[in-house]
């Protein structure tokens, strides 16, 4: 499934251009998000879920089903130094009759992040980390964490054997839908080339209540919260 960088729906959930800064970690709290979803038109059922996986370490993943495609992604990740850091990821996707399946080592012992399965030989690292590195499918959680806290949205996304520099901007307080009632939310957009994404924000919700990734002027992701607990 192509996606544009950062949903890891990124990038499937979502792209830019500055150096990411040193962002303290907030409190990691477990929680599970349904979301409505549409790929390509095509309508469909999403879940985002964060478990703890161990001592300081959490698990967060991503499921899509819908006609035209299934889609898997999770990424394990701990604390450390009041940053959050990805250690392993694994990213399936079956469309149609093409399926892949990809996973992702990040060893901050040695300090490169490396990829095995369905990928090229170019994109198997090693690449170098930095500290306040993330994958993909985190800086979700992280656009929450920092857009409740006035921060700069700028992040180093190691992703897919490649390192992007990613910005989302403010534009602003919009009213969306979550679950049938009105709520308001901040609105972040993050542009690369003919790729957009962007994410809708509401205080006191883990994730985003909304991301749309459009490619060429088209929506090709959807997902819609329907609700969290």
């Amino acid at each position: 499934m192509a996606t544009s960088p950062s949903l890891r729906l990124s990038p499937w959930l979502l792209a830019g251009a500055l150096v990411a800064t040193s962002l303290p970690a907030a409190a990691v709290k477990p929680f599970s998000a349904d979301y409505v979803a549409s790929y390509m038109g095509m309508q469909g059922n999403g879940r985002m879920t964060l478990t703890a996986a161990g001592p300081g370490r959490w698990k967060y993943s991503l499921d899509v089903t819908s006609p035209l495609a299934n889609l898997s992604q999770s990424t394990v990740f701990e604390e450390k130094d009041g940053q959050w850091r990805p250690l392993s990821g694994s990213d399936s996707s079956k469309v149609l009759t093409r399926k892949q399946v990809k996973n992702a080592t990040y060893d901050w012992g040695r300090g490169v992040a490396t990829w095995t399965g369905d990928v090229k030989p170019e994109r198997a690292g090693p690449i170098p980390l930095k500290a306040g590195d993330l994958d993909a499918l985190l800086i979700n959680l992280a656009l929450v964490r920092d857009a409740g806290a006035g921060k700069t949205l700028s992040y180093r996304m190691v992703e897919d054997g490649r390192v992007k520099q990613l910005t989302y901007t403010n534009a602003g307080k919009e009213t969306i839908d979550v679950g049938g009632k009105s709520q308001t939310a901040t609105k972040l957009v993050s542009s690369n080339g003919d790729k957009q994404t962007i994410a809708w924000v509401v205080d006191g919700m883990p994730v985003p209540a909304r991301i749309l990734q459009r490619d060429k002027g088209q929506d090709a992701i959807d997902l819609r919260v329907r609700g969290t607990r």
